[in-house]
């Protein structure tokens, strides 16, 4: 994709704590930005420029929301009660799909994202979406086209309508194409192994939801279960469509031949499957979401054994069906505590440039460094005096209070809990 050029003067941007995740806090940092891009990152400006105190801020790249479902992004609250069962969920967001028609949910979902200090975000589209505000959004993306089809017969319309996607991203300033067959429960191995084919000679990035629930794995185990059952009453299920004994290992080895793929969620991959994700690192990555994991009250997530094994894992907010917001800081925050033997230093790596890493932007994105696009987020931080700076920046309590796309400043963002869907 090509970048916006902004006719910007340079300018320094001061802060109590500036974050270049690839290296150490800097105390009293500043960052000099000329046009879109950073130029210098350290203790003084580059050059005899103009420089502007933010305050007691945390100055960090801009967010990446690796995962995301923005037509959701209407909702007041997430669907169904927390710690329900992940069918019963499934069949609550089917019914809301088919009985709602939401109004500027994309919009919204961008905006929101915004507001939250997101620069980058790797978002799932519904195939009748609108592609036009990612187009306007001040923030880049890839959009994964979601491909459900169960039946042989849907592979040749599902692929045509993938071939259609990707020409459109490939004309877009903002966003670039990515393809989402969904999952399992929701794909047949046959339409997924034809767009693995067809999308690796086109360089296309794929998401695919694996490992999620329980509930799947006794599906792929034994072709038994609530999702069997989902997939009887919708008429969808036919006898040896999933051969018994199936494993997430299975679908993996597919991915691997993915020129990208994003393993969404692997809430429950084995060791087994986390080392083949690891061997596949340099085009591999899975995207953890620490709230809707809790929401549904799974195992706890391997998060500490798939870093061990070097597997790239970046964060995501999944849909306002199964989490509150799109705040991608609380999601930090979230795995932080969920995960106390992590370093914070690596949670706030999964939000930036672990997540641009994933999404195939980490050139252009996920640190402070000279050359990078100057997408950068600011946290409000407490007032201390002294304090270790991943400290302040995860148990402050700050909010997102300003962010930089390329180059220029976006209005103050509004503070957690002000978002209320429609």
């Amino acid at each position: 994709m090509s970048a916006p050029e902004f006719a910007l003067p340079p300018r320094a941007l001061k802060a109590r704590w500036v974050f270049p995740v690839a290296g150490q806090p800097i105390p009293d940092g500043i960052v000099t930005l000329d046009g879109e891009r950073i130029v210098e990152v350290g203790a003084a400006p580059a050059g005899d420029v103009p420089v502007e105190d933010l305050g007691s801020v945390a100055l960090l790249p801009g967010l990446v929301n690796a995962h995301a479902h923005l037509d959701l992004s209407h909702l007041a609250r997430p669907l169904g009660e927390q710690g329900m069962g992940f069918v019963d969920w499934i069949r609550r967001v089917i019914e809301h799909r088919l009985e709602t028609q939401p109004d500027r949910s994309v919009e919204r979902g961008i905006e929101e994202s915004v507001r939250y200090g997101v620069t980058t975000l790797g978002d799932v589209s519904q195939p009748a979406a609108p592609t036009a505000p990612y187009d306007a959004a001040a923030l880049d993306g890839t959009v994964f086209l979601e491909l459900i089809g169960l039946e042989p017969e849907r592979i040749t319309s599902a692929l045509e309508a993938a071939r259609v996607h990707v020409a459109a991203g490939r004309q877009s300033a903002r966003w670039g194409p990515g393809l989402s067959p969904h999952a399992p429960y929701s794909v047949h191995p046959r339409l997924l192994d034809a767009v693995i084919s067809r999308m690796a000679r086109e360089r296309v990035p794929l998401a695919f939801h694996l490992a999620e629930s329980r509930e799947e794995l006794d599906l792929l185990g034994s072709g038994a279960g609530p999702f069997r059952e989902l997939l009887q009453d919708m008429g969808v299920w036919t006898p040896g469509m999933i051969r018994p004994g199936t494993r997430p290992l299975d679908y993996l080895a597919r991915l691997t031949r993915a020129s990208r793929a994003l393993v969404i969620h692997g809430n429950y991959l084995d060791d087994e499957e986390i080392a083949l994700v690891a061997e596949h690192a340099e085009r591999m990555a899975v995207v953890y979401c620490p709230r809707t994991h809790a929401y549904f009250g799974h195992a706890p997530y391997p998060l500490e054994r798939m870093l061990s094994a070097g597997v790239p894992v970046a964060l995501g907010t999944d849909s306002r069906a199964s989490s509150p917001d799109l705040d991608l800081l609380a999601e930090m925050r979230t795995a932080s505590a969920k995960h106390p033997s992590i370093p914070r230093e690596t949670v706030l790596r999964l939000a930036t440039l672990s997540g641009a890493t994933a999404l195939g932007r980490a050139e252009h994105l996920g640190t402070l460094a000279p050359g990078k696009l100057g997408n950068l987020t600011a946290v409000s931080l407490p007032t201390d005096e002294h304090g270790d700076p991943h400290e302040l920046l995860f148990e402050g309590g700050g909010d997102v209070v300003r962010r930089w796309y390329r180059g220029p400043v976006s209005a103050p963002s509004r503070r957690r809990g002000d978002d209320e869907g429609a």
